[in-house]
């Protein structure tokens, strides 16, 4: 092998391989890919050292003269070392599973499902190896995404590789009922989680921010949020319109084309709004646009407010995307006195500092420019666009618009920049979208982001998986308690329309919201069917980390707890650790997510399903748990809910034993302190 050049090797050999003993030739910088901006000058010369040193440590002593120089260019023009030349010349998607050479079937499933997250019409910055959220990484660099994948096809049953922040530890001896993987990114001492100790420690190559499900190899695309988003906006148009003839023609305001985001005019769309979208990336509008998430496009505002009013008084459901930005939006709309019915906003304002939000008055080139040379003025117009933003949504707010924080730390970093977001007490104004919608009408119940990935990349399994996902939950309808009714129809519908709405971008997925019974009866149907051939290859389940008991997040997840604990992270690790045992096939842990490093802990995992009698122990077990110690989390928090699930939980499983909170009556409380 070692005669050949890369271009005689087959894909199979190329993974093989991992880091080539010869140097393959240099990359050309595609203009054409969406790439992350510079990342702040942050490191000293001795620290810049130290990160040329630590990203020679993969590399045979022979090639460091060479790429010496060349990762010390990368790091003074992009901020940090992404090792572009290594990039591999062959085409990363989720490709049929067995494709990929291996000895461990569920270490094959692994890397169909860190291909997919790398995917470019997957992939935010894919040259970045960034998946979503402008800085959600599967690996620092592409040296580690090569001896990842090598030690994947070379593991067996009997071994466990143990990923550090993207950098892969080594292959360790361990059992069948082991996990094949354990991952944790940005695992730090809790003094050193402050935004710029990121940026520091992620330059010397040294941790990395895997945000939620790109770092644990979950990601699906934008339909991994768009089910959530669609339950999120259609329980918020519920809130002010009780009928669906109610909701039509109805304006719904966002900001965002992203990762995540990019799902909200596609989930404004399924819920009959009309719905305008601000992006000011136009790489990001293209790519929501030529997917269909997105129907059409604008750079005028007087075109767009034209069109909105045409589409209200057609009763559209239509997504509408407005390429600038989005302060310039909402300063329009309300001068030209357009009633806005819902509002929120999805920027990566979890990153407020290295291109999360920008700020307005700027081009997208110019900003990135002044993030770069000069970062406290850049934060200086931030701050002034978020006061701004702040504004306008008091101003529509008093006119009966329902706004609620979509967990993006958008009310966090503009009480932060001292806008008018704050009661007397100190909370502010407006709910997140956790308080007020899915906190107590899914995660409480148990009801959360379930999804599953056909590896053998053929939408006909796909379709078969839906099949028996509807068959599942119409049983489930037919003897379920009215506090459940609700939440099982929406996903009836979701799931019902799931092919229709051309949802797939990548690896053949699919979300659902289920519970736990949910949950074990549709794996269960889908192990089943592997088992008789009915669906062809495995299937690997997993979720987002957005879910009943995976994320301790203060501001987002957890932030409909009010015992006091929401600010504490036991659950998130014992989420991890449980279903380690129980039988994941993998297990991820997190510092970061959706909004910010240093502000959440979460945790979340892969199961491959097989068609085996194994299986099905583990999917029992596993689920069960997963879904269950959020809900016991929530039942302690008092949360009435949560308290009627746990209880009906208990009722049907003789071995949980949960305990349960004594409720105090206020009045006693009175007077005494």
């Amino acid at each position: 092998m070692s005669n050949q050049t890369t271009s005689q090797l087959s894909f199979a050999d190329l993974v093989l391989q991992g880091i080539p003993n010869e140097l393959p030739q240099q990359k050309n910088y595609d203009p054409a890919i969406n790439h992350a901006p510079k990342r702040k000058d942050i490191l000293n010369q001795e620290e810049k050292k130290l990160a040329i040193k630590n990203a020679l440590r993969y590399f045979d002593a022979k090639h460091h003269s060479i790429l010496a120089k060349e990762f010390a260019e990368e790091l003074k023009k992009y901020g940090r070392i992404y090792m572009f030349r290594f990039r591999p010349d062959y085409k990363i998607y989720a490709r049929p599973i067995n494709e990929y050479p291996h000895k461990s079937i569920q270490a094959a499933a692994i890397m169909h499902m860190l291909s997919n997250n790398l995917d470019y019409a997957v992939a935010q910055h894919p040259h970045e190896l960034i998946t979503y959220g402008g800085n959600g990484s599967v690996f620092q660099n592409w040296a580690q995404y090569l001896l990842t994948m090598q030690y994947l096809a070379k593991m067996t049953n009997e071994q466990t590789l143990v990923l550090s922040s993207g950098h892969p530890t080594g292959l360790f001896p361990s059992n069948i009922e082991a996990p094949r993987v354990v991952i944790t990114n940005g695992m730090m001492v809790p003094n050193y989680s402050k935004p710029d100790d990121l940026e520091k420690f992620n330059a010397l190559g040294v941790t990395q921010y895997g945000q939620m499900t790109a770092g644990s190899f979950m990601y699906i695309g934008p339909q991994g949020i768009v089910h959530g988003t669609t339950i999120t906006v259609m329980n918020a148009a519920r809130k002010k319109f009780h009928t669906e003839e109610e909701r039509r023609g109805k304006l719904f305001v966002t900001c965002g084309l992203g990762g995540m985001s990019g799902a909200q005019p596609k989930a404004a769309k399924i819920a009959g709004l009309v719905s305008i979208t601000a992006e000011i990336n136009p790489k990001a509008v293209a790519t929501r646009h030529s997917q269909g998430w997105v129907d059409e496009v604008f750079d005028n505002l007087d075109s767009l407010i034209t069109r909105v009013r045409i589409a209200q008084k057609n009763k559209e459901a239509i997504s509408l995307a407005y390429q600038g930005n989005v302060v310039d939006l909402w300063e329009k709309l309300l001068h030209e006195n357009v009633l806005v019915d819902i509002g929120t906003d999805q920027t990566s304002l979890h990153n407020p500092w290295a291109g999360g939000y920008y700020p307005q008055g700027l081009s997208l080139e110019e900003s990135n420019k002044l993030m770069v040379e000069s970062p406290d003025k850049f934060k200086e117009e931030v701050q002034k666009t978020l006061r701004a933003h702040a504004d306008c949504i008091n101003n529509f707010a008093a006119k009966g618009m329902y706004f609620f924080d979509y967990g993006n730390a958008f009310l966090l970093e503009a009480s932060r920049a001292g806008a008018d977001i704050l009661e007397k007490n100190g909370d502010f104004k407006y709910k997140s979208y956790v308080q007020d919608i899915l906190g107590p009408m899914c995660f409480d119940y148990g009801f959360g982001p379930f999804r599953w990935v056909c590896t053998s990349a053929k939408e006909n399994d796909l379709k078969k998986t839906d099949e028996l996902a509807l068959i599942v939950l119409e049983e489930i309808y037919a003897t379920a308690p009215k506090e459940i009714k609700q939440q099982l129809m929406d996903n009836i519908l979701w799931i019902k329309n799931a092919m229709n709405n051309n949802l797939v971008v990548g690896s053949q997925a699919r979300i659902l919201y289920a519970d736990s019974e949910g949950r074990i009866k549709i794996a269960k149907a889908i192990n089943e069917a592997i088992k008789e051939g009915k669906i062809t290859a495995p299937v690997v389940l997993g979720r987002d980390h957005h879910d009943v008991s995976g994320t301790d997040s203060p501001y987002r997840e957890t932030s409909n707890i009010y015992d006091g604990s929401k600010f504490t992270a036991d659950m998130a690790v014992q989420n991890f650790v449980g279903d380690a045992f129980r039988g994941a096939t993998w297990i991820s842990l997190h510092n970061g997510g959706g909004v910010g490093w240093g502000e959440v802990i979460n945790g979340g995992f892969g199961l491959v399903l097989d068609g085996t009698d194994d299986a099905e122990r583990r999917l029992e077990q596993m689920l069960f748990w997963d879904v269950n110690n959020g809900i016991t989390r929530r039942a302690w928090a008092r949360n009435d809910e949560a308290l009627f699930a746990i209880k009906r939980e208990m009722e049907r499983t003789p071995n949980l034993k949960v305990t349960l909170p004594n409720l105090v009556d206020d009045k006693l409380l009175e007077g005494l302190v």
